[in-house]
């Protein structure tokens, strides 16, 4: 009897490794077989559910780009089919039966979705219709599909719970006769917002005295963010017939301004620097005449923010510096003091003082102002020649001036002795051999280009051996042309 029993229980257990044995063969068959081996889901698992990472939640604007909710979902079970398995994810309004869903095609082996802040505010307000400040519940459902016939799918629903916000402008400009465009709405400058936070705005620049108010829509003075109870609160203002306190800015210079609009929050702090980025020249004397809309734009030197600059032709008439383009000419200007016109003194918008430099030759002019000493130079459009084959060779500070036509300022002439060597043409005769020169077109020995200080090309003209003799050169920087005439 004892045989027997040890007989039957081998034979049992025989028979269940066989099973087993067959039973991962047939996985493994059907695992390998197939096409999407590498994304198929457990075959033998648990059904798809759903979590999240909060289902309570107070949505933001401050927050719009941080991570408000995640939605996370099991692989779900392929019923041994060894199919993959695709996600469809869905939101609606709690109790809707997801008859008006948002839905997303997730794929395959994707597991988790995140929502922003502003995704999800912009999802509730503007697909299904709630208003900014109202509690919002929202049915998830995940729906897991087995590609393979037969297989139903399979299904998984959450809950999430919002409170939404009334999102403020994502765009701020800065208007007023303190600000750098003037009262021009279509002009206004833009603030900069907040990379973290993007309902604080940030600029930092140049303010004049005056008032200023901000306005979230270039060509619109409505709405606005006004002066509140005082200098560090904003209000928001949407009807003309609301107060329009605007902020007082006493002295001109460079302002760091930040507010945000959640808290209506304003903090002005003054810098040290400049009270100007950009200045202008108006007046008959210069490219655009009296049309001080267009007024002509000076150049803040970088390497020194207290000095303007501008080059171009100035004909016969005069011109002064307004600090903006405003048409009603009431701004503060640079002006030449009556005795002496290299000194300058910013005239008070609106006095009767109306001094003018004078032009009194068309020429090409360098002006440079300087704010910091009140200086101002004007300086003409001026051409040399230097080289081994003139008399004073490579010596720049002593380089030959060509002589302008009194009748046409871009045509300069030199005319005196070259021998064999090569020369060019520097606009000054600055030693450290870094200013623009007037150089020799390779392709085009009778044409020239402009060569700009620092920069590597030295295309130079050549007096060959033998051709030493007196020369007239001509030269038009307009055309760029150059005519050599040996006597």
């Amino acid at each position: 009897m004892q045989t027997n029993n040890i007989n039957i229980t081998w034979e049992n257990s025989l028979n269940r490794l066989i099973l087993f044995l067959m039973a991962v063969i047939l996985g493994w068959s059907a695992y390998s077989c197939s096409d999407d081996y590498d994304e198929v889901d457990i075959a033998i698992g648990e059904p798809v559910s759903i979590s999240v990472s909060n289902s309570e939640i107070v949505l933001t604007q401050k927050q719009a780009n941080a991570e408000a909710v995640s939605i996370f979902w099991t692989s779900g079970t392929n019923m041994g089919t060894g199919s993959s398995i695709s996600y469809i994810l869905e939101l609606d309004v709690a109790g809707n039966d997801f008859t008006s869903a948002m839905s997303y095609n997730m794929g395959k082996a994707v597991y988790q979705k995140s929502f922003t802040h502003k995704e999800i505010n912009t999802l509730v307000m503007d697909f299904f219709g709630f208003n900014g400040g109202e509690e919002v519940d929202l049915d998830i459902r995940i729906t897991a599909n087995v590609a393979a016939e037969g297989v139903e799918p399979q299904m998984a629903t959450s809950q999430i719970s919002f409170s939404t916000y009334q999102p403020v402008s994502e765009t701020l400009y800065m208007i007023g006769d303190a600000a750098p465009n003037g009262w021009s709405a279509e002009a206004a400058t833009p603030l900069t917002p907040n990379s973290s936070d993007p309902t604080t705005f940030i600029y930092q620049g140049t303010l004049s005295a005056g008032e200023l108010k901000f306005i979230t829509e270039l060509g619109h003075f409505l709405p606005s963010y006004n002066k509140g109870e005082d200098v560090n609160t904003l209000v928001y203002r949407t009807e003309d017939s609301q107060p329009d306190d605007k902020f007082l800015i006493e002295e001109a210079g460079v302002y760091a301004i930040e507010l945000n609009l959640v808290d209506l929050t304003i903090a002005f702090e003054k810098l040290p620097g400049p009270a100007y980025d950009v200045l202008y020249m108006v007046g008959d004397a210069t490219p655009n005449g009296w049309d001080i809309a267009n007024a002509v734009e000076m150049i803040q030197n970088p390497d020194n923010l207290f000095q303007f600059t501008w080059e171009g032709v100035l004909i016969p008439g005069e011109f002064k510096i307004p600090v903006n383009r405003n048409t009603d000419w009431m701004q503060d200007m640079f002006m030449p003091e009556p005795d002496d016109p290299s000194s300058v003194y910013l005239h008070n918008g609106g006095d009767p003082d109306d001094n003018k430099w004078k032009i009194t030759n068309e020429n090409y002019y360098y002006v440079t102002l300087d704010i910091s000493d009140m200086t101002i130079s004007i300086e003409p459009f001026e051409l040399y020649i230097v080289g081994s084959a003139t008399p004073v060779g490579w010596d720049i500070g002593n380089a030959i001036q060509l002589s302008q036509d009194p009748d046409n300022w871009n045509i300069f002439t030199y005319e005196g002795e070259l021998t064999a060597g090569e020369f060019k043409f520097p606009v000054n005769r600055n030693t450290d051999w870094g200013q623009d020169m007037y150089m020799r077109d390779p392709s085009d020995e009778t044409k020239m280009y402009r060569h700009i200080g620092g920069e590597p090309d030295d295309s130079k003209w050549v007096i060959p051996e033998g051709e030493d003799g007196n020369y007239i050169l001509t030269l038009d920087v307009l055309d760029l042309t150059i005519d050599i005439q040996k006597q």
